[in-house]
């Protein structure tokens, strides 16, 4: 496949700092589908990385810069294993996931995740009805002149430790509570932190009108026990998988609305 009429993009993640410290970043040359969050959390003996994106840049190196004083290890956890998410994973050596996301971490189902055609077709018609059909490539750029979209592949690995509902992830001064959020995927998690109530919450929530349970994996009546449950949870933040953070007001309305259409399901 050409690459000749995309652009080179060398600067390939955008980043921000967050108020309470955390550092988001994402690719913003990658289509809407495949634009996730990865977030990064310092600790005193450790530091955190929530999810790894689509693997297409250097997010190993891209970490340095912001962690270019620390020796401390750091301790990359999988909230789901899908291919916007799981694709820097390979890269560090402490990769944690839920056990029902292991072995999709270890084997990627899709195969060729920058081509439009090579998604599911729940997928492809999920983003068709949104407004945004999926195209033949999913890049708007390329990380280096030799780049070719058709032929890269997710690197699968497997993880060095499994998690699920209760155990905890200690940075040595904040601990997160691993929360099983089943819906959206059926091993996805939250990292919730009870002191400052502060949830990364990967897919199952963010701010959008629609969340995706129609795809492979997904489960509407998995859904709504889960949002049953976040909007009782005392949340002062939500950090998703896609888009903005948001507060635990407007997760309580987003759970409300998914509740009010699929709560019989």
């Amino acid at each position: 496949m050409t690459t000749a009429a995309l652009p080179v993009s060398r600067s390939w993640f955008r980043a921000q700092t967050l108020p309470d410290g955390t550092v988001v970043l994402d690719e913003p040359h990658v289509h809407p589908l495949l634009c996730a969050n990865i977030h990064l959390v310092a600790g005193r003996e450790c530091d955190l990385l929530v999810d790894a994106g689509n693997g297409v840049g250097d997010l190993a190196a891209v970490l340095r810069r912001f962690r270019a004083l620390s020796h401390k290890p750091l301790i990359a956890v999988l909230t789901h294993a899908h291919a916007d998410h799981q694709g820097g994973m390979h890269l560090f050596a402490e990769r944690v996931v839920h056990p029902l996301e292991a072995g999709e971490l270890a084997e990627p189902s899709i195969v060729h995740p920058l081509l439009g055609a090579d998604w599911p077709d729940g997928v492809q018609r999920f983003m068709a009805a949104c407004g945004a059909p999926l195209p033949e490539v999913l890049v708007t750029a390329v990380p280096e002149p030799d780049f070719d979209p058709g032929a890269f592949r997710l690197a699968g690995c497997a993880p060095t430790r499994l998690v699920d509902e209760g155990d905890t992830i200690d940075t040595g001064d904040r601990m997160f509570r691993v929360l099983h959020l089943p819906g959206h995927s059926p091993g996805g998690i939250g990292l919730y932190e009870e002191k400052s109530g502060l949830l990364f919450s990967g897919d199952v929530v963010y701010d959008g009108d629609d969340m995706i349970d129609e795809i492979p994996g997904a489960d509407a009546e998995e859904y709504v026990r889960t949002m049953r449950r976040l909007r009782e949870l005392p949340v002062s933040a939500v950090h998703s998988g896609h888009g903005p953070s948001f507060g635990g007001a407007r997760l309580t309305e987003i759970a409300d609305r998914y509740l009010a259409t699929h709560g019989s399901a």
